[in-house]
């Protein structure tokens, strides 16, 4: 039999300005590292078929698959507050769209499928490290229930690339609700052209937000749902400790997803200022800016879409300011509700905020772990809690007031615990664990990246054989930096 993908490519039909049309570049030797097998049932396809040579061919670029329309998708963007005219997919082709078992159009797109007319002198290939990274934080994202694009496969190409060293390649197969960005908009609005931001934004609409289509000022809502989404996407990003690392425009979604793995990391100890990314040497993406920067993100979007909400301009200004506004409120309502989750509190009362508030300055001066001091909260383990604090008595004060908060609240002890233990995981994926799964990768050893996968699968879950999975980080296991990987 021959693999299928039922592709429905609407994204392909759209004026020829949008994209590229470019094939991959096939590769020497692909082999299979690994595929979502439960990812691609839920897709329509079928996984034994994607396991088969052909199927590592397909995954790997090598041979395309009936029905595809491989483009390069283009999109400008500001990088690290920069504006670039032009950037693109560089390494990433999208091969098409299905229709899921849930009836949700995802995009199928191949990253690390060689060159396009975006590539910026790029070789339009992936290692095998960025490759299992995205793999790994992606699928690892979904498990914790944070919006995200998710992974089908992995393969090795067979053939080396060139960074600092040689080092294997290999390409991941990305799915998205779609790849639509900030900086897609901003590649037609950097050109005055208004029809293509209109025909993009009405695509937008008809793909992710129908039900405004109808609506007496669509373009009006469409900013508003992409402010909403926005919104919560960081504050759970920020209830998990996690750190995107390079919150470009062209790395903010439209559609509310987390894209694009690059430099990501999640905190250890936890540290507001904290940041991972090699290439963020002023701190402008650390863990407490993303909010702001997601703002700053909204702002450009908000830009592109004016010359839609009305001819005058003093007019349409003031009418996206007045959705931006709406952003820091949402936000904050989103983020202060996940943190009284993740304390145990029910209800909502004055004084919440500064008491969660005074935990994360505890927490911050005494290096205490941000999962851990969490997850052992949850189980009432005040000695392990203690444990994680330089100066234990700072969080015995402040474990007294939380007691007393919560003491009027009707819920049993076993009722906060299970609430508790829902939203504050036990496993994530830790810096050192990544390397270490990429170091045995390059070796050709797999069963670190397939035993991480598993922890990783179930966050929640206490999973006593794995407890290790659970530890911080050694002092020499500490990673300090991440890397883009291009």
């Amino acid at each position: 039999m021959t693999v299928h993908f039922p592709f429905q490519n609407t994204y392909a039909a759209l004026p020829a300005s949008f994209f590229a049309r470019v094939a991959p570049t096939p590769v020497a030797s692909p082999r299979l590292i690994k595929l979502n097998r439960a990812l691609a049932v839920h897709l329509g396809l079928d996984p034994d078929l994607l396991e088969s040579p052909e199927g590592a061919e397909i995954l790997a670029g090598k041979r395309l698959p009936d029905g595809a329309d491989p483009i390069a998708m283009a999109y400008a963007g500001h990088q690290f507050g920069h504006f670039v005219p032009q950037l693109g997919d560089g390494r990433a082709i999208l091969l098409g769209e299905v229709i899921d078992k849930d009836g949700v159009r995802r995009d199928i797109q191949l990253k690390g499928s060689g060159p396009t007319p975006f590539s910026r002198r790029g070789d339009g290939r992936a290692a095998l490290g960025p490759v299992l990274r995205e793999y790994i934080v992606s699928e690892a994202m979904f498990a914790l229930g944070i919006p995200t694009t998710r992974s089908l496969a992995a393969v090795t190409s067979g053939e080396r690339v060139q960074r600092e060293t040689m080092l294997p390649g290999a390409v991941l197969t990305r799915v998205a609700s779609s790849h639509i960005r900030v900086g897609t908009f901003q590649f037609f609005a950097a050109r005055g052209d208004t029809d293509g931001v209109r025909a993009l934004a009405d695509h937008v609409i008809a793909r992710h937000y129908p039900d405004i289509g109808l609506a007496e000022r669509p373009y009006h809502a469409l900013l508003e749902r992409v402010v909403a989404r926005q919104a919560d996407l960081v504050a759970r990003w920020l209830l998990v400790g996690f750190i995107h690392g390079v919150m470009n425009t062209d790395n903010c979604s439209i559609s509310g997803e987390t894209i694009d793995y690059g430099p990501c990391a999640f905190m250890d100890e936890y540290n507001p200022a904290q940041v991972f990314s090699s290439i963020d040497e002023m701190g402008r993406y650390a863990y407490a800016n993303q909010p702001q920067i997601a703002l700053w993100n909204l702002t450009r979007l908000a830009e592109c879409l004016l010359p839609l909400f009305s001819d005058d301009k003093d007019k349409a200004i003031e009418q996206a300011q007045f959705i931006l506004g709406e952003f820091a409120e949402k936000f904050t309502a989103a983020y202060q509700s996940g943190l009284r989750r993740k304390i145990g509190l029910f209800t909502e009362r004055d004084g919440d905020e500064a008491l969660v508030q005074d935990l994360l300055d505890t927490m911050a001066k005494n290096q205490a772990d941000f999962t851990l001091t969490f997850r052992h909260l949850s189980d009432a383990a005040a000695g392990k809690v203690r444990d994680q604090f330089t100066d234990p008595a700072a969080f015995d004060e402040w474990a007294t007031r939380w007691r007393q908060r919560f003491a009027d609240e009707p819920q049993s002890a076993a009722e906060r615990q299970a609430a508790m233990r829902g939203v504050n995981p036990a496993f994530i994926p830790r810096n050192h664990r990544i390397e270490a799964v990429i170091a045995a990768a390059v070796n050709d050893d797999y069963k670190p990246f397939e035993e991480l996968l598993t922890v990783l699968s179930k966050p929640f879950e206490d999973q006593p054989q794995f407890a290790a999975y659970a530890e911080p980080p050694l002092p020499n296991q500490r990673v300090t930096q991440t890397f883009c990987g291009t």
